[in-house]
């Protein structure tokens, strides 16, 4: 695994950044201890859970884009639960 200082990451974020998409590690040290490491995020692994569902017949995907409720869920005033979220924002 490879170590690179605070000041050099900082100094270099795209190029490190860049060796971590590619499936690199770094160990980010700060006045030579080692702090924290770098890694690529393991998409595979988050969604293996999800096809276990889908194995099981527990769920269903078709490979498409998911449309939403037909029937949304509405909230005391009448409105939509979307529609009382930005309400909620504002």
């Amino acid at each position: 695994m490879e170590t690179v200082g605070i000041r050099e990451l900082k100094a270099n974020l795209s190029r490190h950044l860049k060796k971590v998409r590619s499936g690199r590690r770094l160990t980010v040290t700060e006045r030579g201890h080692a702090i924290a490491t770098i890694g690529p995020v393991e998409t595979r692994a988050d969604l293996d859970w999800l096809h276990e569902l889908v194995a099981e017949g527990r769920a269903h995907w078709g490979g498409g884009k998911p449309s939403g409720s037909r029937n949304p869920p509405v909230v005391a005033a009448g409105k939509t639960v979307s529609a009382a979220v930005l309400e909620d924002r504002r």
